[in-house]
């Protein structure tokens, strides 16, 4: 059992102390200890000393004497009134007196945890009291007491963002203070490689240190030596690494030396996502040779051909989607499978003994999914189905509490849950889950491993007395299970049936698949609160520290939706033993179900010679002619059919008219003092509209040299233009991008455009560029924030939204064939969208940013900020070909329909027109 095996990892380090980090509130770090002695009854005839360790903790003090029958005392430093060294001069005050080393605490409230050494609910000693700590050495008595005052000032902030900011900056001080300690390392012959900060993660609790990694060894030193003061692992023991999100943040790495097993060796968080990356790096690096990196894919392969069982392949799919029985906010989520607790016998040949794979927990019950979908019809936006959702920590330790019975006072402040609120019976636990107005909850692995002593209360705890008078003790197992470890094992039998074998890939499209999110999961009934999904929330945009710790707290005590792993149907499993089919049947049922594209749907072929000519030759492209036309950077570049001029815009407010024969600028018009972003030329090559900064959109008529009209359609810059049949679809700094119908001035027999606001496609943020699809049916647009969003234009619908880039999208566009789309932004990535999935399937880092580009589908023609044009292969993932250019980045680029001629703009303000070499 993973959780079990993980406590009894950490009863062996923690195995001298009654002490651990589960006595701390959650989100609270453990700073130090002094050895003291606890002065009870000063001056009186039964005055005596009780020996132990005072632990400094940030929000509480906490004394744990040496032996083991006196309670452990823990004082909420909320709860200080005074904390300082009696003088012997304050003869007034009958709480002070003077003894080198004393520090007195005085406080309204105390806790005793493990009187007698039994796990129990915490006494709370209340009224006012005066605590005496003496530590062996007085000395270091002053230095306590300011730290101590230090962090009582922190705990009397009104507000919990200010608490946590505060106590932040006293840890990340300490930290500064202090470097891993070389003389841990294993090898004197050992080279370093980096040294960090970071805090080692267990469930429920984090500690905070300093990490190093060698070419040998990986170590974490904690900040106050406990458990111990180094944990340390081989390299060459490493078999797995996963990068985590923890606290929604993407800081966390889990590193395993087990091939198949949830639990881990290591899990750290780190304070920046830099530090866990390049640590990550190292270790791989390591790796590569060793080890095979598995992808859910691969998993799903080997699980339908047999190779995996269900409770393995679950197992792979919960580490894939950043589950770990370290972070019970995201700990394993197993399903329901066994319907029948009431049946003397356990019929796993009849359908009916199965819980419906198909539907989450919530939809199991029509009656309460209709009460529940009123209530969703008539709620405002954000909606969602279910109000809790099916894995959360306390969900957890419900299943838990027998064997892990600190975690659940850890978790409820020093509190077991109501009596009547209790893992009490498995059938009451599927009753409630099946008719709860609020309940839920899936299982977790244990119910399908081999360990049942979380079934048992083997610890003897006294978890309270049911309203019926009844002592809460094991668990009540159904009639068909003779003991636990028989209950066990028919729930295996059960996961690993010809039903669930054939119906388990609902229950995946449902927790870990397409239908997640989106529409798919609105029509399944799969709809939980949009905090619980990954994205939901961007913590770094909100700058309120309270509101940021009480969302975070919210999300992490709620539970959280795992990774999504697959965006399509999942295929079923291939079953040709229970359905005696032959090797060519089995093949066709695997293949009728599976969610690839049959071979004849691959890309549409090029039809045209010309183009497929040009784009096998497009790393021959050679520079033909340049010319410095421009003052500033060149935004937009336009040429009619004639192919005779070329049109021009730039960051230096004008557009311009460049011929190609005679290599003169014919023409320079400026509209406003503003710059030009983009131009396009219309059908007839009559009019250029260009787009500008001054947040308008202008017409200029070739034929009479002068503006025809002015389009003032935005509140902020317009960034980017698209046209086709008579509509134009203009992209805005406002986070808008409108689509607009032009009614030609002949209609209407004037000489001004008529504009019609066809829709507006709202966006969180400012929009910076926009492009359509050769069907015009699609749009995608590219934000300041990194986000790629595709809209069928015909319906003004948003059909998928990507979080792709860390920064501005620069540029984004389809392919031929409208299958995928392909986007470049500041953070100097490719990424490849799938367009009918909206799923990312493959992702490029360049060296720099690639401004602009052009592609056929599988070869990429960029222009890089360093002013070379790039030649990709997408699917080998390497450049093909470097071009010199530009001296500044290559920032617009057009290519005429047979892709045979090139022109860039570029920061350098030239215009270079290109030519293929065959």
């Amino acid at each position: 059992m993973a959780f079990t095996r993980k406590r009894r990892q950490e009863q062996q380090l923690y195995s001298k102390e009654r002490f651990s980090l589960l006595l701390l509130n959650l989100e609270e770090y453990y700073f130090e200890q002094h050895m003291a002695n606890h002065i009870i009854n000063k001056d009186c005839r039964d005055e005596r000393k009780i020996r132990g360790s005072l632990k400094i903790c940030s929000k509480s003090i906490i004394f744990e004497p040496d032996e083991k029958m006196p309670p452990i005392i823990k004082i909420p430093l909320r709860d200080c009134i005074s904390i300082d060294a009696p003088e012997d001069n304050d003869a007034n005050n009958p709480f002070t007196w003077y003894i080198p080393g004393v520090i007195s605490v005085v406080s309204n409230q105390a806790f005793l945890i493990k009187e007698q050494n039994i796990i129990a609910p915490y006494k709370t000693e209340r009224g006012k009291t005066e605590y005496l700590f003496q530590l062996d050495v007085a000395g270091k008595a002053d230095d306590v007491i300011q730290t101590l005052l230090q962090l009582n000032r922190a705990s009397h902030l009104d507000k919990m963002g200010d608490q946590a900011a505060m106590i932040t900056a006293i840890l990340q001080s300490r930290l500064a203070r202090t470097s891993f300690d070389k003389n841990r390392f294993q090898s004197v012959s050992e080279t370093l490689h980096m040294e960090c900060e970071a805090e080692m993660v267990t469930p429920l609790v984090t500690n905070p240190g300093h990490v190093c990694i060698t070419d040998e060894n990986l170590y974490f030193q904690p900040l106050n030596g406990y458990p111990k003061p180094v944990v340390h692992i081989m390299m060459h023991s490493v078999r797995r690494i996963y990068k985590r999100r923890h606290g929604l943040m993407p800081l966390g790495l889990e590193v395993f030396c087990t091939e198949n097993d949830l639990c881990s060796d290591i899990y750290l968080k780190f304070y920046n996502s830099e530090d866990r990356d390049e640590l990550y790096f190292y270790i791989a690096t390591y790796l590569e040779n060793h080890i095979t990196e598995q992808t859910a894919e691969s998993y799903m392969l080997q699980w339908q051909r047999g190779h995996l069982s269900n409770y393995q392949y679950l197992l792979h799919l919960n580490n894939l989607a950043d589950r770990s029985c370290n972070d019970l906010s995201q700990y394993p989520v197993f399903p329901w499978i066994i319907a029948d607790y009431s049946s003397s016998e356990l019929d796993l040949t009849k359908p009916e003994t199965f819980r419906d794979l198909s539907k989450p927990v919530g939809a199991l019950n029509e009656e309460r999914l209709q009460r529940l979908l009123t209530r969703y019809r008539e709620m405002p936006e954000p909606k969602f189905m279910y109000g809790s959702h099916y894995s959360s920590p306390g969900y957890v330790l419900f299943y838990l509490v027998r064997v892990a019975p600190e975690y659940m006072l850890c978790l409820q402040n020093g509190k077991f849950d109501h009596a009547d609120r209790m893992f009490n019976s498995i059938a009451e636990t599927w009753k409630n889950c099946l008719d709860g107005a609020t309940d839920f909850k899936e299982l977790i692995p244990e119910f399908y491993e081999n360990d049942s002593s979380f079934l048992i209360n083997s610890l003897k705890l006294e978890l309270g007395k049911r309203q019926g008078g009844k002592m809460v003790d094991h668990v009540e197992l159904p009639p068909w299970a003779s003991d636990p470890d028989d209950f066990l094992q028919k729930s295996q039998n059960a996961l690993e049936s010809q039903y669930v074998s054939e119906h388990l890939h609902e229950w995946i499209d449902l927790v870990f698949g397409y239908k997640q999110k989106g529409s798919e999961a609105i029509a399944a009934h799969n709809v939980f609160h949009p905090l619980t999904y990954e994205g939901g929330v961007d913590l770094n945009s909100i700058m309120d520290p309270n509101e940021k710790v009480a969302l975070l707290t919210q999300i992490l005590e709620f539970g959280q939706t795992p990774k999504q792993l697959f965006t399509t149907p999942h295929p079923r499993r291939i079953i040709p033993k229970f359905k005696s089919l032959s090797r060519a049947s089995s093949h066709n049922v695997s293949i009728a179900e599976s969610p690839v594209s049959p071979s004849e749907e691959s890309f549409e072929d090029l039809t045209e010679e010309s183009i497929t000519l040009a784009w096998n030759n497009i790393a021959k492209l050679k520079l033909d002619e340049q010319y410095k036309i421009h003052k500033e950077e060149i935004t937009g570049i336009a040429v009619p059919c004639n192919g005779t001029s070329v049109f021009t815009t730039s960051q230096d407010s004008t557009l311009k008219m460049f011929s190609k024969d005679s290599k003169t600028l014919q023409r320079s018009v400026s509209f406003s003092n503003m710059a030009l972003s983009s131009c396009l030329i219309l059908p007839g090559d009559t009019t250029v509209i260009s787009s500008s900064w001054d947040n308008h959109i202008y017409f200029y008529s070739v034929a009479f040299g002068r503006r025809q009209d002015t389009l003032m359609g935005h509140d902020d810059a317009v960034s980017k233009i698209c046209w086709h049949d008579n509509c134009l679809y203009s992209a805005s700094w406002d986070s808008t991008v409108k689509v607009w119908r032009c009614v030609p001035t002949e209609v209407l027999g004037t000489k001004r455009h008529h504009f019609e606001l066809l829709a507006e496609l709202e966006h969180d943020v400012s929009v910076n560029t926009i492009n359509l699809n050769a069907a015009n049916a699609m749009l995608v647009s590219g934000t300041k924030e990194g986000t790629i969003s595709i809209w069928d234009v015909t319906t003004a619908t948003m059909l998928h939204q990507l979080s792709c880039h860390s920064g501005t999208v620069y540029d984004a566009a389809f392919s031929p064939d409208s299958r995928h789309l392909l986007s470049t932004g500041e953070d100097g990535y490719f990424k490849v969208i799938d367009v009918q999935t909206g799923m990312l399937i493959s992702s490029m880092a360049s060296e720099q940013p690639q401004r602009c580009f052009k592609w056929d589908g599988h070869t990429v023609l960029s222009g890089s900020q360093s002013g070379e044009l790039l030649v990709w292969d997408l699917l080998a993932g390497k450049v093909n070909e470097r071009i010199k250019g530009h001296t500044g980045a290559v920032t617009c680029m057009w290519m005429n329909e047979q892709c045979s001629s090139i022109i860039t703009g570029g920061e350098d303000k030239q215009i270079m027109f290109w030519k293929l070499q065959y």
